[in-house]
């Protein structure tokens, strides 16, 4: 894991949604552990951006985060 910054974090969220959640977890482990560095207490996702851009997909994606003790949001 290297020491990327959350934007870059969530760019490479972003890459693994658009391959299949190709090492999602791996990246999510990263954004935790950028968050923690930053002192970032949520990250914010651009919903355009995202496979399924409405409220299920959102729902969805916010749970699976929540679980990895991510907490996110979107815009």
């Amino acid at each position: 894991m290297s020491d990327l910054t959350v934007s870059q974090a969530i760019d490479a969220i972003y890459a693994s949604i658009k391959n299949d959640n190709e090492e999602l977890d791996a990246h999510v482990a990263t954004l935790k552990a950028a968050m923690a560095r930053e002192g970032v207490k949520e990250a914010v996702f651009e919903t355009v951006k995202l496979a399924q851009p409405n409220r299920q997909g959102r729902k969805l994606m916010q749970s699976y985060f929540r679980k990895k003790g991510v907490a996110i949001s979107f815009e």
